[in-house]
C-alpha cells in the first residue's frame, strides 16, 4: 500500500509542478500565440512562442524511427517466434536485447559521427545536423521493444489456431500471416504505440544529432529541434529561474506529457478493441 501510494504521490507532485509553472507561463503568453504562431524563439531578442516547430521536429524524428523499427521489429518477432531454430533463437534474441542496453548518448554520437557521413555520401545536400540520421538510429534503438513485445503476443496465440490452419491445408507462411499475426494484433499494436511514445520521449540522440534549430519543416534533410532537446537546452542552467524563458520549459514539458498520454491511452484502447474482437 505504501509503495502504491508513493507512486501516486509522485505522479500528483509532477502534475502539480507542471500545472503551476505552465499556468504562470500562460499568464504572460496567450494560448493563441502558443498554438497559432509558427516560430519558436523564446531565447532571442524578438520572442516567439509558437510550439509547432518543436512538435514538428519531434513527430518527424519519431515518424522516421517508427518507419524503421516497426517492420524490422515485427519481422524479427515473427522469425524468432515461428521460424527460427532453437539455436538461432538463442543467438539472435540476446543480440537484439543488447541494443536495448546501449546508452542513448552512444546512439547519439553514432548517428552524428557514423550515420550522417554515410547518408551524406548518398545525399550530398544533407545537413550536418538533420532529422534523418537520428530518426534512423532511434528506430534501431526501439527495435528490441517492438520485437520483444510482439514476440510475446505471437507466442501467446493458442497452438490450436496454428494446428487448425495447417489442418485445413494452409502452409506455414499463410498460417502466420493470416491467422497468427491477426490473432496477436492487440499486442503488436500496443508495442508499436509504446515504441512511438518511447521515440517521442527520446532526448540524447536528437539533442546530439538533430541540431538545435526549431524549424517548422517536414524535410528530414534539415536540422530540427525536438521538444526534449529544447528541455535539455533550457535545463543547462544558463536561463534565469522564474523568467519567461525558464517557464517555457514547463509549457513544453506539459505539451509533451499530453502527447505521450494521448498515445498511451490510444494504445490501451486499441489493444482492448483488438482483444475484444479476437475474443468474439
Amino acid at each position: 500500500m505504501c509503495c502504491g501510494l508513493l507512486s501516486i504521490a509522485v505522479t500528483i507532485g509532477i502534475l502539480l509542478t507542471l500545472a503551476t509553472e505552465t499556468w504562470n507561463f500562460f499568464s504572460e503568453v496567450s494560448l493563441k500565440q502558443f498554438l497559432l504562431d509558427t516560430e519558436w524563439t523564446p531565447l532571442f531578442a524578438e520572442k516567439h512562442f509558437g510550439i509547432w516547430p518543436l512538435v514538428g521536429g519531434t513527430l518527424l524524428t519519431a515518424g522516421i524511427a517508427i518507419l524503421v523499427a516497426l517492420p524490422t521489429g515485427l519481422l524479427a518477432a515473427i522469425y524468432l517466434s515461428e521460424f527460427a531454430s532453437a539455436r538461432a533463437r538463442s543467438i539472435l534474441k540476446p543480440c537484439l536485447e543488447v541494443l536495448a542496453g546501449v546508452p542513448t548518448i552512444v546512439y547519439g554520437f553514432f548517428a552524428l559521427i557514423v550515420v550522417t557521413p554515410v547518408l551524406q555520401f548518398f545525399l550530398p545536400d544533407l545537413a550536418g545536423f538533420n532529422a534523418l540520421a537520428p530518426g534512423i538510429v532511434m528506430g534501431l534503438m526501439i527495435v528490441p521493444m517492438i520485437s520483444s513485445l510482439s514476440e510475446d503476443a505471437i507466442f501467446a496465440v493458442p497452438q490450436t489456431l496454428r494446428e487448425a490452419s495447417l489442418g485445413l491445408g494452409a502452409d506455414r507462411t499463410t498460417t502466420v500471416t493470416k491467422v497468427v499475426v491477426p490473432a496477436a494484433m492487440s499486442g503488436i499494436v500496443a508495442s508499436a504505440l509504446l515504441a512511438v511514445s518511447r521515440a517521442i520521449g527520446e532526448t540524447m540522440i536528437v539533442a546530439i544529432a538533430a541540431g538545435q534549430q526549431p524549424n517548422l519543416t517536414m524535410d528530414p534533410r534539415e536540422a530540427v529541434q525536438t521538444m526534449t532537446a529544447f528541455i535539455v537546452q533550457i535545463s543547462m542552467g544558463d536561463t534565469p529561474a522564474g523568467s519567461i524563458e525558464y517557464r517555457t520549459l514547463f509549457a513544453v514539458a506539459t505539451s509533451l506529457f499530453i502527447i505521450t498520454f494521448v498515445i498511451n491511452a490510444l494504445s490501451h484502447k486499441m489493444a482492448r478493441r483488438f482483444r475484444e474482437r479476437g475474443g468474439a
